[in-house]
């Protein structure tokens, strides 16, 4: 039997899938110039337009945040770059001061998305970036064909913001430091208005702005925190599966195919970690990914449930799990294979990956290990774990 372990993690080394995918230095710093950029143009004119435009009865200086796959530390290279695109998550958050029972007044929100888009022309042409709105639920900015920065609206009360600022200023050197740790490599500053990690955690009553003028309750924080507290339970083994099975959607799918939240969610519910056995992991993630990509998905921990991240239609939905299906099992049958057939063990991983699999037939060696362990043993227990960000935890 063979490990295919160091073709996806191998300490490093830059053929490995895990190396491959990881977006460049360059890359990651022409979509953190840019979110800077945008950050500090937008801080400035909605700041203005709040009462010019939206109708306050005074100035309030909007907050914002990345989100999405650089926080949760999924971001990876497109297969097919382009037209598909990297995309940095940063929301923009508006404190309202008039709130209608639940939510924001409801003529604000086409206010609050055509002013932004009409603000982000005047940057757009001084930079010579192209504005894209196809997207429903937020503002686009393109900056190259490989990459955009992805702009959702939100707005919540301007009283929960003051209550939370003054909770989380609580220990604020403590704070200070660990918002400085938490966010240096995505260049955060609260002087900014990129609030700390702690600040969101405390935050609610959050509503989304849409294109078609309606709000929607909506809090990127429990996603967040979610997968954060299964990285904590299953290790960062379930980062990098995630990032794998990514890579898998991408090349198989040029567009569509699963949501990357859907197959983080999915995989995350279910995970078994398996130390220096990236391959095994996969291959139960990929099983996993075969049952329930055809069905709904829900999960209490997030939202009670009450969303359906599946988002697929119905026949996309069995495309999906058979593709995953086939996955799965053309890692079985590699991992079956004896060391003769390296070659056709690689040729099979480079059929769901693509060439951003190493040819290297030296990252596939013998499992000594094999006659003694189960290849298909069943789950243990998750082990017990302590407090976590989200506050209570799943069954």
């Amino acid at each position: 039997m063979l490990s295919l372990h160091k073709l996806f993690k191998n300490d490093g080394n830059p053929t490995s899938l895990d190396e491959v995918i990881t977006p460049s230095a360059a890359q990651k710093r022409a979509l953190m110039d840019a979110k800077n950029d945008i950050r500090d143009h937008l801080r400035k004119t909605i700041r203005e337009a709040t009462v010019s435009v939206l109708g306050m009865p005074h100035m309030v200086t909007p907050r914002f945040r990345t989100q999405g796959s650089w926080a949760y530390k999924t971001c990876i290279k497109g297969a097919h770059l382009p037209p598909q695109e990297m995309d940095w998550d940063f929301g923009v958050y508006l404190p309202v001061t008039a709130w209608e029972d639940t939510s924001p007044p409801r003529a604000m929100a086409r206010l609050y998305f055509e002013f932004v888009e009409r603000s982000l022309a005047d940057l757009c042409e001084q930079k010579g970036w192209v504005q894209d709105k196809s997207n429903k639920r937020c503002a686009r900015v393109k900056i190259s064909d490989w990459g955009h920065v992805d702009l959702p609206l939100y707005a919540a009360p301007e009283d929960k913001f003051r209550n939370v600022a003054e909770k989380s200023a609580m220990d604020s050197s403590m704070k200070r430091t660990n918002h400085l740790r938490e966010n240096a490599s995505l260049e955060e500053f609260s002087e900014k208005g990129e609030m700390p990690n702690d600040f969101w955690v405390l935050m609610d009553e959050i509503h989304v702005a849409k294109r078609d003028g309606t709000w929607q309750k909506s809090d990127p924080e429990q996603v967040a925190n979610w997968f954060d507290d299964r990285v904590t339970e299953h290790t960062d083994q379930l980062r990098r599966v995630c990032r794998y099975l990514k890579a898998w959607r991408d090349y198989n799918w040029e567009s569509g195919g699963p949501t990357s939240v859907l197959i983080m969610i999915i995989v995350s519910k279910s995970f078994q970690a398996i130390r220096g056995r990236d391959d095994l992991a996969l291959e139960n993630a990929a099983a996993d990914l075969a049952k329930r990509l055809a069905e709904d998905v829900r999960e209490v921990g997030i939202d009670l449930g009450v969303e359906d991240f599946n988002r697929l239609s119905p026949a996309d939905r069995i495309v999906a799990s058979q593709k995953a299906r086939e996955l799965q099992q053309a890692i079985y049958t590699s991992r079956h294979y004896g060391p003769g057939l390296v070659g056709k063990a690689i040729a099979n991983m480079q059929t769901y990956f693509g060439t951003r699999i190493s040819n290297d037939a030296s990252l596939v060696v013998v499992d000594n290990a094999a006659e003694v362990r189960s290849t298909d043993a069943a789950r243990v227990a998750a082990p017990a774990v302590g407090a976590t960000k989200a506050g209570w935890r799943a069954k």
